[in-house]
């Protein structure tokens, strides 16, 4: 056997060409200009990403909305809307629930008297019931209206002006709130009453 000085570097030169191809990927490295399109992401949404994101806000809102809703029914304060925690908003509920209001019961009186002043105006010998009741349905009213006014100028307002401060108060819709709220039956009240009962003032 010869000894042949070409054949050692030869080899030691294949060596590293070797290793490299059975370390390798097996695919061609990407160019920087193929990653950066590969990252590439619109600034503009296409029109199905947008409805996508659209959907799913949506749908976020509904869920949140039904979460506040139902604790507004159970009475959860702590997860009703931001408005309804407040705490001049919650001594308005409190002081009207407590009360018995005339205004309460003013849509169920006067469908009543609507239905009955329109049997009575059919019967010709009934028609002048018809005119009492429509009478008696605006005196109910007047009545129901007066009552509000007591409520709010006499009892409400200035317990909020005691508690709260006159500037932390903003009377024209702290009033609306009171009213509305006492238009409606105690049972069907939303947010719901706190109190079983009434007579319970708030402190």
């Amino acid at each position: 056997m010869t000894w042949n000085p070409f054949k050692s570097k030869k080899a030691e030169a294949e060596q590293p060409q070797a290793s490299a191809k059975q370390g390798g990927k097996g695919r061609p490295t990407p160019s920087r200009k193929q990653a950066q399109a590969k990252e590439y992401r619109p600034l503009v949404p296409t029109n199905e990403e947008r409805k996508a994101r659209y959907k799913e806000e949506k749908k976020r809102l509904r869920a949140r909305q039904d979460r506040q809703y139902e604790a507004m029914e159970q009475g959860d304060l702590r997860n009703m809307p931001r408005a309804e925690q407040l705490p001049i908003r919650v001594y308005v509920r409190d002081y009207v629930d407590a009360r018995r209001n005339l205004a309460e019961w003013f849509l169920p009186v006067s469908l009543v008297c609507i239905v009955l002043a329109f049997i009575f105006g059919m019967l010709p010998q009934l028609a002048i019931l018809s005119f009492v009741v429509v009478v008696l349905m605006y005196v109910y009213m007047l009545a129901a209206i007066v009552d509000m006014f007591v409520m709010w100028l006499h009892g409400l307002k200035p317990q909020l002006v005691a508690k709260f401060g006159t500037d932390k108060i903003k009377a024209a819709r702290c009033a609306s709130y009171a009213v509305t709220r006492a238009m409606n039956v105690r049972r069907w009240r939303i947010p719901k009453p706190r109190s079983a009962k009434r007579g319970e003032w708030p402190r």
